[in-house]
């Protein structure tokens, strides 16, 4: 279903090409509009924004659908501020807190997009890195939304969310979709890493030359951690910058924000150095500001460390690590928490060697993120519960996200073990309409159902639309025979096919990973 529509829609926008270089500059934007997803917001804000003049070719066309829903998120910054003075109780104003900052990294978002994609810009930007961006634009929207969810009052969103800004961005995918699927992306331009990372990652942390420590015997620069990275935001470079934190447990929530790039963490080891908090939803967080660490500067790296949510099991959403830095890695990292342990929201990531703990959607979110040579370990849920590896959230079928686990482990966690038969364990069930993962080459233990995956609740939500995918899986649960019989579920058998969700395609890694001097596997 999925690959169907996006066919369809490449069919009729390559006509494009031909069509438009015989009719010239006699296209009016209606022509072009109507080509789009949604036709009727292209074709009403187009006249009313700051190009009033037919496109003469499609790089114009898309350069024009990026301005203009830069131009709606402008407006709609505009209204969540003023919403702002009208929330009624605590839970409005945490998740009206989160939308300000959401809508704030979209229009950053797509000012990043049409500064790559004019001639000339600042930015360099390939079609890989604008689908990505874009991506990340209407991911952010929808992470707006989920924080009225979480307190069911999802009636408050709509003053700031119904200007038609998901669906010019939507368009705007589907237009740049066009020139990702036409040609082969596989590079990323932003030079937010450099080849002396290879040597930071490769060295022991007690050998790195760090630029602050952090220490909770006050021998550091600082304390804290977050004490280290307010800190850094204040440099004006943006060239790597190493906080190393020794040994020790940190009780703090930490955040990286989007204008502070270039982070590296170093800690003593997943056992010795821990950042560890407890918000939750049923405490008063959105799932989204629970997370106990939350990244959004790019070309963020952590080594060696351990993020965890000890809110537990009764607790509801409570996120460990939310990472939203492009270009991320998390290598030789633990991320320990119950439900929603691991908030991919989005961007480029890539975790090699971690250990990820969890019970209910453990690894959530719309990045494109790969799990490499990880292993995920399903704990004890509360009764009546069954534990999901994997709940990813892709909305749009033109966004280039998608969770990919690869050589990696899924177990029974100690606590599970004695009573792995008592509960049921899936490899993921659809958050979202396009939802979409990938399982590769991964040991499957005992504990997962001989189903593979779930659905959302009694729904028949998202079951012809969902990508979900195994390849090659080894390990007592990685027969397919009794596999659920969704339209969107497939037992992949090409390469070819598998291919698509490794390092090398889903995040453009041997572009940028050779720099960070993480070992990763470009391919199958």
């Amino acid at each position: 279903m999925e690959v169907m529509i996006l066919l369809i829609f490449l069919i009729s926008f390559t006509s494009i090409f031909s069509t438009a270089l015989a009719r010239g500059c006699r296209s009016n934007i209606s022509w072009w509009c109507s080509k789009t997803p949604h036709p009727e917001p292209c074709k009403y804000f187009m006249p009313h924004g700051s190009h009033r003049f037919a496109p003469r070719h499609m790089t114009e066309f898309r350069n024009m659908m990026v301005r203009v829903a830069l131009d709606r998120a402008v407006v709609a910054k505009k209204n969540v501020l003023e919403f702002g003075q009208s929330c009624e109780n605590r839970h409005q104003k945490a998740a009206w807190r989160d939308c300000l900052k959401l809508f704030d990294n979209t229009i950053l978002q797509l000012n990043l997009t049409l500064q790559g994609l004019e001639t000339g810009g600042r930015i360099s930007c390939s079609d890989f890195d604008a689908q990505t961006w874009l991506s990340t634009a209407l991911t952010n929207i929808q992470t707006c939304e989920a924080g009225f969810i979480d307190f069911n009052v999802s009636d408050s969103s709509t003053p700031m969310t119904s200007n038609n800004i998901s669906q010019l961005i939507s368009n705007s995918l589907a237009v740049n979709g066009v020139f990702l699927h036409t040609q082969n992306h596989t590079e990323v331009s932003p030079g937010w890493l450099s080849w002396h990372d290879r040597w930071l990652l490769a060295s022991e942390s007690t050998k790195v030359k760090a630029h602050l420590v952090v220490a909770k015997d006050g021998s550091g620069n600082f304390k804290t951690v977050q004490a280290a990275l307010d800190a850094a935001a204040k440099r004006r470079r943006t060239s790597r910058f190493i906080i190393y934190v020794a040994k020790g447990v940190y009780r703090e929530n930490i955040e990286v924000v989007n204008t502070n790039y270039n982070i590296m963490l170093i800690g003593d080891g997943m056992k010795r150095t821990i950042i560890t908090s407890s918000r939750s939803v049923k405490t008063g967080y959105t799932t989204y500001s629970s997370a106990t660490a939350g990244i959004d500067g790019p070309g963020f790296i952590a080594r060696d460390i351990t993020f965890s949510n000890t809110a537990g099991p009764t607790k509801g959403q409570a996120v460990a690590l939310r990472s939203a830095s492009d270009l991320s890695v998390f290598y030789r990292c633990a991320i320990q928490g119950y439900q929603d342990t691991l908030m991919v929201h989005s961007q480029r990531q890539f975790y090699r060697e971690c250990y990820i703990y969890g019970t209910i959607d453990i690894i959530f979110g719309n990045a494109a993120a790969v799990l490499q040579n990880c292993s995920i370990f399903a704990r004890r849920p509360l009764k009546g519960q069954a534990n999901i590896i994997t709940a990813q959230g892709r909305g749009d079928p033109y966004q280039n996200t998608g969770i990919a686990i690869h050589n990696s482990r899924i177990l029974a966690a100690n606590d599970l073990k004695p009573v792995v038969r008592a509960f049921k364990t899936y490899l993921g069930r659809p958050w979202q309409l396009f939802s979409r993962t990938v399982v590769l080459k991964t040991y499957l233990g005992s504990l997962v159902s001989p189903a593979g995956w779930s659905k959302w609740g009694d729904s028949n939500f998202a079951l012809d639309t969902l990508y979900y995918g195994e390849y090659k899986n080894n390990g007592p649960a990685s027969s397919t025979r009794y596999r659920v019989k969704w339209r969107g579920f497939h037992v992949i058998t090409s390469p070819n096919v598998a291919s698509r969700f490794t390092v090398n395609s889903l995040i453009a890694g041997r572009s940028w990973l050779p720099a960070t001097g993480v070992p990763f596997t470009a391919g199958l």
